[in-house]
């Protein structure tokens, strides 16, 4: 009887392990190495884009929060880094869509190879749900700094704020990103 007891309770055990990840948001993060992340004190941004304006305004304040806990303060212009945030919630196109209306961006990365969405072939397989962040640099507005998340959003509409903060709170908890030895 005690070793069904403690079958049971492994195999409850092991089902809650293999769970666990599936439950929890990615969190990917890419960045410019050449830059000194740690000179950048103030931030504007450029373009918002979820499906309902109500998300666009909370990602708004749980990144003017976290930005200030990081000494980054919001600025109308001359800002050190540029930020836009698009939810792609509907489809893939939905994130072509968005960064072709930012003239003057570059989406791509210009550091290394085989990033996040540096050719059409990638942003095509983004997944629905994901969010994705990006820093540009304020004069150049070449990408310094990507952060994306899946499971943005929660399937629970009552537990959507949860949700939504510790993705932005996760994604900003990698800035600025740790310099590889």
């Amino acid at each position: 009887m005690r070793s069904l007891a403690r079958l049971l309770g492994s195999a409850a055990f092991g089902a809650l392990l293999v769970g666990v990840p599936l439950l929890a948001q990615g969190i990917k993060i890419d960045y410019n190495p050449s830059v000194n992340f740690k000179l950048l004190k103030s931030y504007s941004w450029q373009k918002i884009h979820a499906t309902d304006p109500q998300v666009e305004q909370r990602i708004s304040a749980a990144v003017d929060r976290d930005l200030a806990n990081l000494a980054l303060h919001e600025v109308d212009k001359n800002a050190d880094v540029v930020i836009t945030v698009v939810e792609v919630a509907k489809d893939p196109q939905e994130y072509t869509t968005f960064y072709n209306s930012l003239s003057g961006f570059t989406w791509r990365r210009g550091w290394g190879t085989g990033g996040f969405a540096d050719s059409i072939r990638s942003v095509r397989r983004i997944p629905l749900g994901t969010l994705v962040f990006d820093m540009y640099d304020g004069k150049t507005h070449k990408l310094l700094w990507r952060a994306t998340v899946d499971e943005f959003v929660s399937k629970s509409t009552d537990k959507n704020d949860q949700t939504m903060d510790k993705a932005i709170n996760g994604m900003l908890d990698k800035f600025p990103p740790k310099k590889e030895k």
